[in-house]
């Protein structure tokens, strides 16, 4: 897949759940409390994430998981990119971009029109890089997530 310096992007398989979820409940339990529909999907990727070419992206430094990213098809021709995590190590060394690219680069090969996301005003970092990529605020809808506060979308 993609590759930058040390870093690169693979493809999920289910050795990897554990770090899918290790990365996820680090980043989550720093800033929010971990909610039912989280548990759902990081314990269960296989029933919550992956059906309906759904799919979850890695991103690898030195032979280690330092990344993740989730795209959950929601609708025809409309997936959310969810369950987006990079470890602090590596962060601001191109891993959160290179997850996003490659989550936009597979909706668009799924002919996807549109790809969401719901977020927290208080992930500034993170927000910064959906908008980089180009996702815009939309109007939020109601969400499985208490913390969600603002919600972004990108037309392909």
């Amino acid at each position: 897949m993609t590759s930058v310096n040390d870093l690169s992007v693979i493809p999920y398989s289910p050795e990897y759940q554990g770090d899918f979820k290790r990365l996820n409940v680090a980043w989550i339990s720093a800033l929010f409390a971990l909610e039912p529909h989280d548990l759902e999907q990081l314990d269960h990727p296989e029933i919550h994430i992956l059906p309906n070419n759904g799919a979850i992206f890695l991103a690898q430094s030195n032979g280690n998981i330092v990344g993740t990213v989730a795209m959950i098809k929601t609708g025809e021709g409309e997936f959310e990119l969810a369950k987006m995590s990079v470890t602090p190590a590596v962060q601001g060394r191109g891993a959160g971009n290179l997850l996003a690219l490659a989550a936009i680069d597979y909706a668009r090969g799924q002919n996807a029109r549109v790809v969401w996301l719901e977020s927290n005003r208080k992930a500034q970092t993170a927000l910064r890089l959906y908008e980089r990529v180009g996702f815009r605020e939309v109007p939020l809808i109601p969400s499985p997530y208490a913390r969600a506060d603002i919600r972004m979308e990108m037309v392909l």
